[in-house]
């Protein structure tokens, strides 16, 4: 089974039907979309490089690809190169003690897919934009964290437009699902609850889909009463006197994602 329908199915929701909540596979990639019973064939979806991969079910996934924690990932492999023993705790710990929404960059911007020194790249970013220039682990991590947010909120955006529906919640499972500084970003900046985990959505969702062709499960639904019975789920909510700040930055953010729009 493909990766990211398996994740999707492995999401713990009890809306299984409807389109009022988000998926967010977080990984090296993001994957952010919606579950629909039919395709999406705007001409809008087409503008803004949505897709419709095949979903359980006869289902469709309209989704947008999202750098994700590759960010993070290259630079920490950069500062490892200049002696650093940080691991990934450590950094999101510096990042907690960062300031906030100093600098912002579009995750998405080609200058990031594979430079050859990450934290160079975001700080040129910085610097051709006019923005102050992270220096340290934890202003480098935090800037790429908080942008990663404020891309959620943008995808959010979009899929409430595209679907005509409001999204009250996001799923956020995977890896990434583990990093809860990233997830209360997250809420904070889509004024949303999310709901984190479970970290193997893809490889619960690839076995569970087997065990309903297999007839012991009748329906995506049970299926994911299965997921949701099972594994804890962090719950995440928008840190009220936050949300002006973090509304203000997305202003900021969308004129640096202008492209896109």
């Amino acid at each position: 089974a493909h990766d990211t329908a398996a994740a999707v199915a492995g999401v713990p929701t009890a809306n299984t039907g409807r389109t009022n909540w988000a998926y967010l596979s977080s990984g090296t990639w993001s994957l952010m979309g919606v579950e629909s019973p039919k395709p999406n064939l705007s001409k809008r979806a087409l503008e803004l490089n949505f897709t419709n991969e095949g979903g359980v079910n006869y289902t469709y996934r309209l989704l947008k690809n999202i750098m994700g924690l590759w960010l993070v990932q290259q630079c920490r492999r950069a500062f490892e190169a200049r002696g650093s023993k940080l691991g990934y705790a450590d950094l999101v710990r510096l990042a907690a003690k960062a300031p906030p929404l100093r600098s912002l960059v579009n995750p998405d911007d080609p200058s990031f897919f594979n430079p050859p020194d990450m934290p160079g790249a975001i700080q040129a970013f910085c610097r051709r934009t006019g923005q102050p220039v992270p220096e340290t682990e934890g202003a480098l991590v935090r800037c790429a964290l908080e942008s990663l947010a404020l891309k959620y909120r943008m995808v959010l955006g979009w899929l409430q437009e595209l679907t005509g529906n409001r999204i009250d919640v996001v799923h956020i499972v995977g890896g990434g699902s583990q990093n809860d500084l990233l997830n209360q970003f997250a809420a904070t900046a889509c004024e949303r609850p999310v709901l984190a985990g479970p970290v193997e959505a893809t490889a619960l969702g690839n076995v569970l889909v087997q065990v309903m062709a297999s007839g012991e499960l009748k329906s995506l639904a049970e299926l994911r009463e299965v997921v949701r019975r099972s594994f804890d789920v962090r719950e995440f909510e928008p840190e009220q006197k936050l949300i002006p700040a973090w509304r203000a930055a997305h202003e900021r953010f969308a004129s640096l994602c202008k492209s896109e729009t």
